[in-house]
């Protein structure tokens, strides 16, 4: 199958912002070595394609709530069913299918991103003067050129960790140069993967499906350890790209984890305000000694035994403690 719809899609996006910012005269200097137009260009890239992808994204916390609610129903599957794995998979995807949740659902957003992905690193990788076919997917033999000599501060957006000295002689580049700005793109782009998978495990807590645990861990550990490798054959351009969506989805996740949170956990549930105290527990603002918060003063000790300490001894006469006449007999 051609992905050549692909190209010309993340072509002509790419192309159309970095026009709006070129008419606006933001490539008109280069600031800090760097060609901000198309910078510009592959950040709002990623702005596109998140917005596109955005009801996607609810829909997939929605299922994450779903499956969230059905862990204890899970569990009790997994007891009844200990040992037959078949029949508890079976039972499973029927109570999944009654309850519309769809374990796949986590993935999807992310699995829908990689043909952009794709789209973007055979974009950029094409990125040598000395292609001949310029002019594929849309392209001007003048946006070519500028897409291929723009830069971040100093390393050509084309440019790689693992470019060979030739790449780098072609795109007029310091090998130096390009391998700290990489170096650190990459490091930046594992990092922000790495708390993207964490800030959603944290709030959605581990599912108790192996099944799904399984994902949790490869998102959260393996996909993070494969871009140490894969991280240096990637163009600069395509890790700004990475590092942009990252931060994108860090911010649009707290926002929908906010407008849609996650159930409370069985046994975890805080207590609702004005839940009256166990009168078994010490009063908190009273401490070990009663000393009180709200003002700072420490109340009297009380006798550790009130009544049986203050008893009279058998035989021995009432005292009164005001007066130390002997006090009237009772009746």
């Amino acid at each position: 199958m051609s992905l050549d719809w692909i190209y010309w899609a993340i072509s002509w996006i790419l192309l159309r912002w970095h026009s709006l910012w070129d008419a606006v005269g933001v490539s008109a200097h280069s600031v800090l070595g760097t060609n901000w137009a198309w910078i510009l260009a592959i950040i709002f890239l990623v702005v596109t394609v998140r917005v596109i992808l955005f009801p996607v994204f609810v829909k997939q916390i929605k299922s994450q709530r779903a499956m969230q609610a059905l862990q204890p129903r899970v569990k009790e599957l997994q007891e009844k069913h200990k040992g037959d794995r078949e029949t508890l998979q079976k039972e499973m995807m029927e109570l999944y299918r009654k309850e519309k949740a769809n374990p796949l659902m986590g993935c999807l957003p992310m699995f829908l991103q990689i043909p952009v992905f794709l789209g973007l690193f055979h974009t950029l990788k094409r990125l040598d003067p000395a292609k001949q076919a310029k002019t594929l997917y849309g392209w001007s033999v003048d946006q070519f050129d500028s897409a291929a000599s723009a830069k971040l501060f100093d390393a050509p957006i084309a440019g790689k960790f693992g470019s060979t000295a030739d790449e780098l002689a072609r795109l007029g580049a310091n090998g130096g140069t390009v391998k700290i700005v990489a170096g650190v793109l990459v490091a930046i782009m594992i990092a922000t993967t790495y708390l993207t998978s964490r800030q959603m495990i944290l709030k959605t807590g581990w599912a108790e499906d192996p099944q799904q645990k399984m994902i949790q861990r490869l998102m959260l550990y393996g996909i993070p350890v494969s871009l140490l490798v894969s991280g240096s054959i990637f163009p600069i351009g395509v890790i700004i790209y990475w590092v942009t969506n990252n931060l994108f989805t860090l911010g649009q996740q707290q926002w929908v984890l906010r407008k849609y949170p996650p159930p409370p956990t069985p046994g975890k549930a805080a207590k609702p305000a004005g839940t009256p105290r166990n009168p078994a527990q010490p009063a908190k603002s009273g401490g070990l000694f009663g000393r009180s918060k709200a003002n700072g003063t420490e109340a009297p000790a009380k006798p550790a035994v009130a009544n049986k300490a203050l008893a009279p001894k058998p035989g021995a006469k009432p005292v009164n403690p005001k007066k130390s006449r002997p006090a009237k007999r009772q009746g």
